[in-house]
């Protein structure tokens, strides 16, 4: 391609609500063949300015300016004129795959369908498609599976090849790599420098450095719902010229120090000879685990592996095909405490933020006051517990997960991924605020990460699982 056009125009985009103003005025253009990354901290309004976009803004928001695309002008709150262009001229993978797989249809049923209905293509070569892409994603068997049977990094790449089956040349990308490990990090990172490489245009919204380096192209940096600074990737992650992107380069956990050691307690958890299997898969056999107060143990491998289902069979969620867990007599069940990979599943989706918290109180007795503090270390603003789950960024959806564990005084955590989707500092405040009430409350920490820097940096000692 010898000249760049335009294929997406953004003028003086704003969101306000009842309260104000959280978004913009924002004006870029994103052109063929080239790439845009959005990163910043949680809840500094990417993944609004991606749904004003798309015009699928939460109720109570309304949007401003104007959007060009594939020809035509929309006023930005117009939404309903932009959705016949849905699939076709612009693809948004949203932050959540649960979000993107219905779960009625089988993964492998909802990839064809989208071939064929949205990429016009014929049954039969509509389903060829979606077995090739599904084996070169790494996920070939789960094309007749459930959605709800899938680890979250499977979740997300088969969402990913969902977005990308209509050939639309806008692509609008919600955190592609989250909960994956490096290896299928990389295969979605060439997937998108092949549309790149096609004609088409990528908005990438993420937390991942390494991703935004890979991608090329431009990099923007937003801050409380402005953009604070942008420019040519390479130019604005090696020499940056804001306080806060340097203060976000430095946080990348390949820069993070060993926390110290702690002194092991007594024992809080006892595995023996554990075997679990997927269908035809073994995922593992003969697992011997020991935990005690204060130890920090990472559990990594690559997506898939067990992980989840490990710390489920261990938190007594799930039953082990064979072997056992036991669990120290005199401490309640209910101080086994997990923070799921995915925050969505772990919240009513109708009722707002504050309930959550509030209604684990009242059942347990516990002292609502101790919610203010945590929720100002955390960084999470008073406001937000009137929303809803899904009013709220997943970062900070995550650290409300993590908030409402922490009532319960866990002598046990298993954390999913727990800072997936978290931007470089808030996820080492998050990490090191774990860590700090291991060593204080003398609580077991289990973390499943795919970082091995922040596995090296937290934990005292390691579990891999092999695919």
């Amino acid at each position: 391609m010898t000249a760049l056009h335009n294929l997406l125009d953004v003028d003086a985009l704003r969101v306000e609500s009842a309260s104000g103003s959280l978004l913009g005025p924002v004006t870029f253009t994103l052109q063929a063949g080239r790439a845009l990354t959005l990163l910043g901290e949680s809840g500094s309004g990417k993944s609004l300015l991606a749904q004003a976009i798309m015009g699928t803004l939460p109720r109570g928001l309304r949007a401003h300016g104007r959007i060009a695309l594939a020809g035509r002008t929309f006023d930005a709150n117009d939404s309903k004129a932009r959705r016949a262009s849905w699939g076709h001229e612009i693809a948004l993978l949203p932050q959540e795959p649960w979000v993107a797989l219905d779960p009625t249809m089988r993964v492998g049923t909802q990839l064809a369908e989208t071939h064929a209905l949205v990429g016009r293509k014929a049954g039969a070569d509509a389903w060829s498609h979606t077995l090739d892409e599904l084996r070169t994603l790494g996920i070939g068997h789960t094309a007749r599976a459930w959605p709800i049977t899938l680890s979250g990094g499977m979740a997300q790449r088969a969402a990913f090849a969902i977005t990308r089956a209509g050939g639309a040349p806008v692509l609008i990308v919600d955190e592609p790599t989250k909960g994956l490990d490096h290896a299928s990090r990389d295969e979605i990172v060439a997937r998108l420098r092949q549309a790149l490489e096609a004609g088409c245009t990528v908005l990438t919204i993420t937390h991942d450095i390494a991703v935004a380096r890979a991608l090329d192209g431009d990099v923007a940096i937003m801050l409380a719902g402005q953009i604070v600074e942008r420019g040519e990737a390479n130019a604005v992650l090696t020499q940056p010229s804001h306080a806060y992107t340097r203060a976000l380069i430095a946080a990348d956990p390949e820069s993070w120090t060993t926390h110290a050691v702690s002194h092991p307690g007594e024992m809080v958890l006892q595995a023996t000879h554990l075997r679990k299997r997927f269908g035809p898969r073994e995922l593992f056999r003969n697992l011997d685990l020991t935990l005690h107060a204060g130890e920090r143990v990472a559990v990594t491998g690559p997506s898939g592996s067990g992980k989840s289902t490990l710390g489920n069979i261990l938190l007594g969620l799930l039953a082990a095909d064979d072997g056992a867990v036991h669990r120290h007599a005199t401490i309640d069940r209910v101080r086994y405490q997990k923070i799921y990979q995915e925050p969505t599943s772990a919240f009513a989706p109708r009722r707002a933020i504050s309930h959550a918290l509030t209604d684990l109180c009242k059942r347990h007795r516990l002292d609502q006051a101790r919610i203010a503090p945590l929720m100002q270390q955390m960084r999470l603003p008073p406001p937000l517990l009137a929303r809803l789950p899904n009013e709220v960024s997943g970062g900070e959806l995550q650290r409300f997960a993590l908030l409402r564990a922490l009532l319960l005084d866990p002598v046990f955590l298993f954390a999913d991924e727990p800072t997936s989707r978290l931007d470089p500092i808030t996820q080492k405040e998050v990490i090191d605020t774990m860590v700090n009430m291991t060593r204080e409350r003398g609580c077991a920490l289990m973390l499943v990460t795919h970082d091995p820097y922040i596995a090296g940096s937290v934990a005292m000692r390691r579990v891999m699982l092999e695919a």
